[in-house]
């Protein structure tokens, strides 16, 4: 009895299967699409990173997005069930007591020796058990369970973040849509002015029936391009009552009001390619979902070895219920048993091979979020940068095509130009108008898809142990930390 007890004490701490090690993706040292972009120091970065557009709207519908968003809340009760799922496999470690109790009457037929005797049975028993974890099944199993939790919260966290771009993206939607909408108007209302002027000249007799076609056509084309950007404006409103988990027209009062595009700030801050593996809750996720798949594998392989528990059971018996607490009525029986499956078919082994397969397949994912991360940010970086030179030339064609729109009028109500030279020039500023109105709205939304990708907000402050950070080293410590 002795030497079994100190086997289980010396077995008591083996965890069979591999155990993890954390990957340590090879990572550049620099982005290298970065042309033209001013980058600040981390520390001068918001951890809202929002707030850089300075605009107070946008700023009170993301803190309502997040205090009401449903998916923020469906993330949430992930959390809560990987949380449960955990206490539930945890309970399997801990020793198990129970109750139970019953009466019987029973009566025994005639023809039998005991002649028909009627008989009146009590008993009350606790029985208690322990399963004790001696290759470490239960413990890989919990293991696994912790890893699910932590994956669970980054995963909330990488809802939060992509909340906070959608929300920043369909605000920015709808003041382009606004600001676009004006420009059209205000083009409109000069056009249909034109047309009154060759109107009033074919009238006089000086103008031309082409000419009064032409600037009607050129006042309807514009026209048709004002009911597409009222519906835009609606669906961006409706979209963001949606996110702030309100009904669609909740926000119409709200935010029917035209404001211009928030402009960009003419800095970001800058991360290097390493630091993405803290940043971005979905690597953080991906691999806290391969250290929970490492963990299984473990489990799987202890089903192959055996099982021992104690067992004891104390319990009250007797004819009689005024005998019962009697201590003639006592019984009892306690020691350890052992339970090992010899053959089962191949159960155990293929459960293993699953297991595997589920980690190789969670090591594959772990890989392939690190090179989306790294992509999603070089792709980030130089649409940003791109955009800031379309966005220079963009702005000379509108100083040019207002130039150009003031000398064809000058010229045409002197006589030396023909109308048309007056169409194209108002049509040929208004689509400079436009495009600049776009090329704003792009340089906004690249800046918010670059902070999406970098990970969202950040601090110059440590988030835990260097050992539950992959690939970081604690020289790295220091480094940005994702707490959204």
């Amino acid at each position: 009895m002795w030497g079994w007890a100190i086997t289980v004490s010396l077995t008591a701490c083996t965890s069979v299967g591999p155990d993890y090690r954390q990957p340590q993706p090879d990572m550049p040292v620099n982005w290298t699409e970065t042309p033209g972009i001013i980058l600040s120091t981390r520390e001068s970065a918001p951890h809202s990173w929002w707030t850089l557009f300075r605009d107070p709207s946008l700023d009170r519908l993301i803190t309502r997005a997040i205090a009401a968003n449903l998916d923020l809340r469906i993330a949430e009760t992930r959390i809560h069930e990987a949380r449960a799922q955990r206490r539930l496999i945890a309970s399997a470690s801990s020793p198990s007591l129970n109750a139970g109790g019953g009466y019987t009457s029973s009566r025994s037929s005639e023809n039998t020796p005991s002649g028909g005797v009627s008989q009146d049975l009590f008993r009350a028993n606790f029985d208690a058990g322990w399963e004790i974890d001696i290759f470490g099944g239960t413990r890989r199993q919990i293991e696994a369970a912790d890893a699910n939790i932590a994956a669970s919260e980054e995963e909330k966290r990488g809802v939060r973040i992509i909340l906070e771009a959608e929300v920043a993206k369909n605000y920015l939607e709808l003041r382009t849509g606004q600001q676009r909408l004006q420009i059209a108007r205000d083009n409109l209302r000069i056009q249909e002015q034109t047309v009154a002027l060759v109107r009033n000249k074919l009238e006089i007799g000086i103008g031309g029936e082409l000419e009064v076609a032409q600037a009607e056509a050129q006042t309807a084309l514009t026209k048709s391009e004002i009911p597409t950007l009222e519906s835009t404006t609606s669906q961006a409103i409706h979209q963001l009552a949606l996110l702030l988990g309100q009904q669609p027209h909740s926000l119409k009062a709200e935010l029917t009001t035209a404001s211009g595009i928030p402009p960009v700030p003419p800095q970001l801050p800058t991360i290097l390619p390493s630091e993405l593996l803290r940043q971005r809750p979905d690597i953080r996720a991906a691999e806290r979902q391969l250290a929970a798949a490492t963990a299984t594998v473990g489990a799987a392989i202890a089903d192959l070895y055996p099982r021992f528990s104690l067992s004891a059971l104390l319990g009250l018996q007797s004819t009689s219920l005024n005998d019962l607490i009697a201590a003639s009525s006592h019984y009892w029986a306690a020691g350890p048993t052992v339970r090992w499956s010899l053959f089962d078919g191949g159960r155990a082994r293929a459960s293993i091979a699953i297991s595997e397969a589920r980690r190789d397949h969670a090591q594959a994912t772990y890989e392939k979020t690190v090179l989306t991360a790294l992509a999603e940010t070089e792709n980030g970086l130089v649409a940003y940068a791109r955009e800031q030179e379309k966005h220079e030339i963009l702005g000379q064609a509108v100083a040019s095509g207002e130039q150009a729109l003031t000398l064809a009028k000058g010229q045409y109500e002197a006589g030396l130009t023909t109308f048309l030279n007056v169409l194209l020039s108002q049509a040929a500023l208004f689509q400079s108008q436009d495009k600049l109105t776009l090329s704003d709205q792009r340089l906004a939304l690249n800046m918010v898809a670059l902070y999406k990708a970098l990970g969202g907000g950040w601090q110059t402050e440590d988030i835990g142990p260097v050992a539950s950070l992959p690939g970081i080293g604690p020289e790295n410590i220091h480094v940005a930390r994702n707490d959204l």
